[in-house]
């Protein structure tokens, strides 16, 4: 199998809930957001191959780690994937991993092999080309959003608030569609600045904002900049 990775977060526990695990930054994305914190991913390095060098460290963590985060990137670009999901999981780890839903298709034949997804929901639908620079992503998006909700598999939904896109208004309006469509699992995550770049966020996530979403969702995470994460209830 074919595996182009960028880089490997050895432990983490915020990534995949409940879990102790790492995280694999796999290449590749078709999107081009403005915000993305991980620009170095977005083209792949088809000579690479780096399915032995994360089994080798698979190997080294068998009854420590009880899972591995997919990430990216987009990993569902990666042509090996469901092999290398079928061979991490017979080494005896749970499999996450994150998405944007940007190929529902793929989505689909890999839900069955996961436990867990975090899928990235950027905005509202009829406005995600603005964040994503491709026509018709928002329709990708909420078919994306669809499958996972009708899996029964364990989520969680999460918006990345960059306040060139949002106002108070558009985050409670997207939290509202979201409810409607069935989520019940949702996140909040401050956009983190690109190089000189300086993004004032806090106006956005005053405690106002944040009693509001929470009669939308009863429990909602927020994750600030710095990867800390607050549980609301």
């Amino acid at each position: 199998m074919r595996l182009n990775i960028s880089g490997l977060t050895p432990f983490t526990t915020i990534d995949f809930p409940s879990h102790l695990a790492a995280v694999v930054f796999l290449q590749g994305c078709s999107w081009r957001c403005s915000y993305c914190h991980n620009p170095h991913l977005l083209e792949v390095n088809k000579e690479g191959d780096d399915w032995e060098m994360l089994r080798r460290f698979l190997e080294s963590r068998r009854g420590f780690l009880d899972g591995i985060v997919l990430s990216g990137g987009e990993p569902l670009l990666q042509s090996g994937l469901a092999d290398a999901i079928a061979s991490i999981k017979e080494m005896g780890f749970k499999v996450a991993l994150h998405t944007a839903g940007a190929n529902p298709r793929r989505l689909e034949q890999h839900l069955p092999m996961l436990d867990w997804v975090g899928l990235d929901i950027k905005t509202s639908f009829a406005n995600y080309s603005q964040i994503t620079g491709i026509e018709g992503s928002g329709d990708k998006a909420r078919e994306s959003l669809a499958l996972v909700i009708e899996s029964g598999i364990d989520y969680e939904v999460r918006t990345t608030v960059d306040p060139n896109f949002f106002t108070r208004n558009t985050v409670l309006e997207l939290a509202e569609v979201l409810a409607a469509a069935g989520v019940t699992h949702y996140a909040l995550q401050e956009c983190r600045a690109v190089e000189g770049e300086k993004i004032e966020i806090a106006s956005l996530f005053d405690r106002s904002l944040l009693d509001q979403i929470k009669a939308i969702f009863p429990t909602f995470t927020l994750r600030h900049s710095n990867a800390t994460q607050g549980i609301y209830h």
